[in-house]
């Protein structure tokens, strides 16, 4: 709905609606999965589409449609309570959710009882509700703006938002965090033994999502959010660590707070792999398993059954997960859309003072923001034909090359190839790959100049310059 968005706002915003309409949201809350098994569980992304789609109904806060806001926040909040009384099975602020959109990413199929017993504490599914978290309380510091009666419900999502961290980062002494490696497992927990589950995926990755900056201007402009802010930061020290606040001396900081589950160091390890052209950085994009598992396969014995996960670049090599199990190294969009927003959010906190080795190991430092242009030229860079008229998209096929009535025709597929960029899956899958468009607006607006932070880039193959007439 989002790329759809940007085609017809009014018919977009009609369809997230819907699906939280009686005739498809459960009367407990859920919204469902997907058209053959309503009962399965999705990432709850639904609001992140609401919040953007809110954002492009105009270009200034007057002009945007705020009852389209209402209606959705509402209905979302039911949502919200249905994950948080069915997903959190302990009641720990450690989320569960199951399948995830994610199918065979994790060693076991989480949308089944687990062949050890117990329950996984999921990296991802805690991931998503802190992102649902911070994405509820800036849609309900919007509506205060008008209506102060949004400031007890921003207030409590703001508290959920830290507990959720807390527990990701602190929870029996590290959480899903991992030290050694510097990164976030999913947790199996069987009789009150817990063992990570150290496979590098996007499952580890996601917890970057959940961000987002409060600036002093806007909490001044709330003094009931302001009070409980306060309160909060002075009589919950030990979670209220978890909140970064910019250095008043520095450039621009205008006292600007930041909500994150990563402190700045553990975002930097992680960025350390995401970065890492042998891990997940591809040519063309960020892949959803890091490629050091194509030599260092994940194995776990269980129940006299061996279970692995390897790097796979392209369509899975088994039927498990129902023979749909492509997230073992290609390259999605979505999770990359998502990645891009994050690290410009961190970019918006950060800025110069914090840079980043990308490629990790070229000794190029770049910051956030230009390292979510980095990424976002390696996307583009799958359907910008080479030397030879050749796109990655379409692998070798020689139509797509040579011939006039096949050349310009380009295909959205549902994921793509690790390494070669090889459209993969459905091919018609103009939903999420079209968030692509995005992509190819911010670099033309960098191109014209329009956005700071021009650098060059470390694979000139993958510059925009090969758009001729980027919009």
């Amino acid at each position: 709905m989002v790329s759809l968005g940007a085609v017809d706002t009014h018919f977009a915003r009609n369809q997230l609606i819907l699906f939280m309409r009686e005739w498809y949201m459960h009367s407990n809350g859920q919204i469902p999965a997907y058209e053959f098994a309503f009962g399965d569980v999705n990432p709850p992304v639904h609001a992140w589409a609401c919040w953007r789609l809110y954002k492009m109904t105009g270009r200034t806060r007057e002009a945007r449609d705020r009852r389209f806001l209402v209606r959705a926040f509402h209905k979302l909040l039911i949502n919200f309570t249905w994950w948080v009384n069915r997903k959190d099975l302990e009641g720990k602020h450690l989320f569960s959710g199951g399948f995830l959109g994610l199918d065979n990413i994790g060693v076991f199929d989480r949308s089944r009882p687990l062949p050890t017993g117990g329950h996984l504490e999921q990296a991802d599914g805690t991931a998503w509700m802190a992102f649902f978290c911070v994405t509820m309380m800036s849609m309900a510091l919007e509506l205060a703006r008008q209506d102060h009666a949004y400031e007890d419900v921003a207030s409590k999502f703001f508290e959920h938002f830290v507990a959720i961290s807390d527990a990701m980062n602190t929870f029996g002494g590290t959480g899903l965090w991992n030290d050694e490696d510097g990164f976030y497992y999913d947790q199996l927990s069987v009789d009150g033994a817990r063992r990570a589950l150290k496979v590098r995926s996007l499952v580890g990755v996601i917890p970057l999502f959940a961000c987002d900056v409060l600036t002093d201007a806007l909490v001044q402009s709330l003094p009931g959010f302001k009070s409980r802010l306060e309160w909060f930061l002075e009589n919950r020290p030990l979670q209220a660590r978890l909140i970064v606040h910019a250095d008043p001396a520095s450039a621009g900081a205008d006292g600007r707070h930041l909500l994150a589950i990563p402190s700045r160091e553990r975002l930097t390890r992680v960025l350390r792999y995401v970065l890492d052209e042998n891990e997940f950085l591809s040519p063309y994009g960020i892949r959803s398993l890091s490629r050091v598992h194509a030599e260092h396969p994940f194995d776990l014995d269980a129940g006299g059954t061996r279970y692995r996960v390897d790097y796979e670049p392209g369509d899975s090599q088994s039927e498990l997960f129902g023979g749909n199990s492509n997230w073992r190294g290609p390259i999605w969009f979505p999770l990359n859309h998502l990645l891009i927003e994050a690290l410009e959010r961190y970019d918006y906190f950060y800025g110069d003072s914090l840079k980043v080795e990308c490629p990790t190991g070229s000794g190029q430092y770049l910051t956030l923001g230009e390292v979510s242009r980095e990424i976002q030229r390696r996307l583009v860079s799958i359907f910008l034909p080479d030397a030879r008229g050749r796109r990655p998209v379409h692998g070798d096929d020689p139509r797509y090359a040579t011939d006039p009535a096949w050349r310009d025709l380009i295909l959205f597929y549902e994921f793509f190839h690790g390494d070669n960029g090889h459209g993969l899956g459905a091919s018609h899958q103009t939903g999420w790959t079209a968030l692509v468009v995005r992509s190819v607006e911010d670099l033309a607006r960098e191109r014209s100049g329009e956005r700071r932070g021009r650098y060059t880039p470390v694979r000139p193959s993958v510059q925009i310059s090969a758009v001729p007439h980027a919009p």
